[in-house]
């Protein structure tokens, strides 16, 4: 199993290119499914999860073809046609790697009519159900029945429009529903929808198709059902958690580097909290340019929540930057329950943190040491190699699966820029 080696201590000074949004790149592959045309993705990002996904949707009958980007930056090209669904089962083998692969079930369901989901799988922090999604779908004509593991979904005659209120603005519950709704006969109206960019790009993208959709970005969608969807060509949005590491990982390390084709609207929070702490954050003609002269930061507290306030996504990678901060600093989860599990890692590598309930309190440190540690979830993984560009000596960071899942070309975009980091193979 691979790892990743860093040497703290390099200043980081450069250019990265920031990859196409996983959380984007995911729902607009399962959308290829609402329409028997072809539908191209550009700017998709090289990861182990949309691997896993090009095999569940080939499973149904969908034909894959990708275009590879040669060099570092230059991003690949997908063209998914769903001609006919020959199948509508997502086995657990393959749901279970990622969650995002629940995501099929509005497209089944309106295209197909039917459709028999393993329950999701993906990193294990916090119970993340579906019931959300499988009200919404009752609420929407569906029958659903939950048997051996999987959800048994039909919906025969057709989905039929209605309202439907969330409990939580979930993002997964509101893209499936959205999917389902576009097809559906007469008007679905989603009240307290996710308003991350995300979500919005895959609006974007499905108006793109022929569906009929207002209020992205607002915390009330309204679809009206359209009998067909045509194909499409779609550039999928730059990733802002990406993006939110790399200018996390500057503000850690010091130096300079610009962020090529981020858009400073995705990380508005993030980029204001840097700039309290001393770092600068400058929009270019390009994207984003992040400075720092080395300076400890200072602390400063930070509550996760749905857009547009922080993002779950980057908590960890907070936490590495507070971790030497000069101060205290006090983290709230209220996303996800399990999402401090990095805690005891950082904690091998010097950090002082102590953990109650949904509160981190981290008293920053001088400097951390490089350590041996262990990735356990995506997000957590990153934080790890965060941690090595700026401890002594040299940090390994055991099972990086979870980092391809997510981060596309991390230690070679790293070393672009000056860390002193490198994938070992075992």
């Amino acid at each position: 199993m691979d790892r990743i080696r860093i040497r703290g201590g390099n200043r980081l000074k450069g250019e990265i290119p920031i990859s196409g949004a996983k959380n984007s790149a995911l729902k607009l592959m399962a959308a290829s499914l609402l329409t028997d045309q072809p539908v191209t993705l550009r700017n998709m990002p090289r990861l182990a999860d949309i691997e896993a996904m090009a095999d569940l949707l080939m499973q149904f009958g969908v034909t894959l073809n990708i275009r590879r980007g040669a060099g570092l930056g230059q991003s690949d090209t997908m063209r998914l046609h769903a001609a006919t669904i020959e199948s509508a089962v997502a086995p657990y083998d393959i749901v279970r790697k990622m969650r995002a692969s629940f995501q099929v079930l509005g497209p089944l369901l309106a295209r197909h009519g039917t459709a028999k989901i393993s329950l999701p799988g993906g990193c294990a922090i916090g119970a993340r159900p579906v019931d959300f999604h499988i009200k919404g779908f009752e609420a929407l004509g569906a029958k659903i029945d939950l048997v051996d593991g999987y959800v048994i979904a039909s919906a025969k005659d057709g989905l039929i429009g209605t309202m439907i209120d969330l409990p939580f603005a979930s993002v997964g519950a509101t893209e499936n529903l959205m999917t389902g709704a576009v097809l559906a006969r007469g008007r679905t109206v989603l009240k307290n929808t996710a308003r991350e960019p995300e979500t919005e790009d895959l609006g974007r993208c499905l108006i793109a198709m022929g569906a009929k959709i207002s209020g992205l970005g607002t915390s009330e969608i309204t679809i009206d059902g359209v009998e067909r969807l045509s194909g499409v060509d779609y550039t999928v949005m730059p990733d802002r958690i990406e993006t939110g590491t790399y200018a996390i990982a500057t503000a850690m390390a010091g130096g300079e580097v610009e962020l090529l084709g981020a858009r400073a609207e995705s990380n508005t929070v993030l980029y204001g909290l840097l700039r309290g702490i001393g770092t600068e954050v400058t929009q270019t003609n390009r994207g984003i340019a992040i400075h720092r002269n080395g300076v400890r930061p200072n602390s400063v507290d930070v509550t996760t929540d749905v857009f547009p306030s922080f993002p779950t996504d980057l908590q960890a990678q907070f936490m590495a930057l507070m971790a030497i901060s000069d101060g205290t600093s006090h983290i709230t989860e209220t996303i996800f329950e399990n999402r401090f599990m990095h805690v005891p890692e950082l904690a091998r590598m010097g950090a002082n943190i102590r953990v109650e309930g949904d509160l981190a309190t981290v008293i920053g440190v001088e400097r951390l040491k490089g350590a041996p540690v262990m990735a356990t979830d995506l997000r957590a993984s990153v934080s790890l190699v965060l941690a090595g560009l700026v401890a002594e000596g040299e940090t390994i960071v055991n099972r990086v699966y979870h980092l391809d899942r997510g981060f596309e070309r991390l230690e070679e975009k790293l070393s672009s820029v000056g860390a002193d980091i490198e994938r070992l193979s075992t």
